[in-house]
């Protein structure tokens, strides 16, 4: 640890590291400046890979690559520019306390135990020792299993900050798959639009194959292809999934798509989850999967285990709302079991 701490603050560890940074839509505008001459004068600067998400949404993932020295010059200049954003926009203002840079981190919750340690403690002492404000979000991000880490302060405090969260990052890397958070377009259609689905949504949600990690001590109360669904809405949803019924041919493992009846269009999504875990899902003699198959009117199929596998495919047939509702429901088990909340 301090071989490492003490050529991390020389600069000359040469690790290559990826930071991923979540941004609204204006943050991204001054950041690529006017004709993107502000992101390219940041990428010769600093050496450092700066790539922005496409797409029209409200917020873009800023991924930063490259060697410790090259990352810490990238972050330097982001901040120095949000500084620059503030100061501008206060010119006219007529407060007079001066807001501190915010910059938002998206790392794998894997990696947020080490970074908040036993009690807080690690936290707690990046905080006094950088003066940087630095908040872990409790929940992941929507459909990943990535949290959103807040830093503010000074721009010089957000760079000690960065530092210190780096060495945490090199030393603690994350454990099993990540889900990336991808976030979504301001037009997509959330389902309680009485009940109408775009077909290319479908069919996205839909060919994604996810991988769940583990799953961290925090509720992933996550749909794939939807947005994170809050508790009040989960019986808008059930009543939605309820007015579709689930698919019936049995002998059909991947139903034609998008469906004959364009009200009902049907879809197939598969997940993996851990052998260790599966027992969660299934309950006492298949109580809990039952449970999940009526709430969710969906079709849910758990492989046999195979050997040297150390996990088993689930298949949810149905449509968009049965997928969404039975995914949203093994979710909430999952977390729950590791959260050691038992029955949910």
């Amino acid at each position: 640890m301090n071989t490492k701490d003490s050529k991390m603050t020389e600069g000359g560890l040469n690790v290559t590291l990826t930071i991923r940074l979540l941004m609204h839509g204006k943050e991204v505008g001054s950041i690529i400046g006017k004709k993107g001459e502000t992101v390219k004068k940041m990428r010769e600067e600093s050496g450092a890979r700066i790539n922005i998400s496409e797409g029209s949404c409200p917020e873009r993932i800023v991924t930063i690559t490259g060697p410790t020295d090259a990352i810490f010059k990238a972050f330097s200049m982001i901040a120095l520019k949000f500084e620059e954003d503030i100061n501008a926009s206060m010119t006219n203002s007529t407060v007079t306390s001066k807001p501190p840079v915010t910059l938002r981190l998206v790392v794998p919750a894997s990696q947020c135990g080490s970074l908040i340690g036993k009690g807080g403690s690690k936290i707690k002492e990046i905080r006094e020792s950088t003066g940087a404000q630095v908040q872990v979000a409790g929940d992941m991000l929507p459909n990943s299993t990535e949290r959103a880490v807040t830093i503010s302060g000074t721009p010089d405090a957000i760079i000690q900050c960065v530092k210190q969260i780096c060495v945490v990052m090199l030393e603690s890397p994350p454990k099993g798959a990540t889900i990336p958070y991808r976030p979504k377009p301001a037009s997509a259609p959330i389902i309680f639009a009485g009940g109408q689905v775009r077909a290319d949504t479908i069919l996205a949600s839909a060919g994604n194959h996810t991988v769940l990690a583990q799953p961290q001590p925090a509720p992933a109360f996550t749909i794939q292809g939807q947005y994170a669904i809050p508790h009040p809405d989960l019986t808008k949803l059930h009543q939605l999934a309820m007015q579709h019924p689930p698919f019936t041919p049995l002998g059909q493992t991947t139903p034609g798509f998008p469906g004959l009846d364009a009200t009902t269009p049907t879809s197939s999504h598969e997940l993996t989850i851990p052998n260790d875990l599966i027992g969660c899902i299934i309950g006492r003699q298949g109580s809990k999967i039952n449970e999940i198959r009526q709430m969710s009117g969906a079709q849910i199929k758990i492989a046999n285990a195979t050997e040297g596998s150390a996990e088993r495919q689930v298949t949810i047939t149905g449509s968009p709302a049965n997928i969404s509702l039975a995914q949203y429901l093994i979710n909430a088990r999952l977390s729950s079991e590791v959260t050691g909340l038992g029955a949910l």
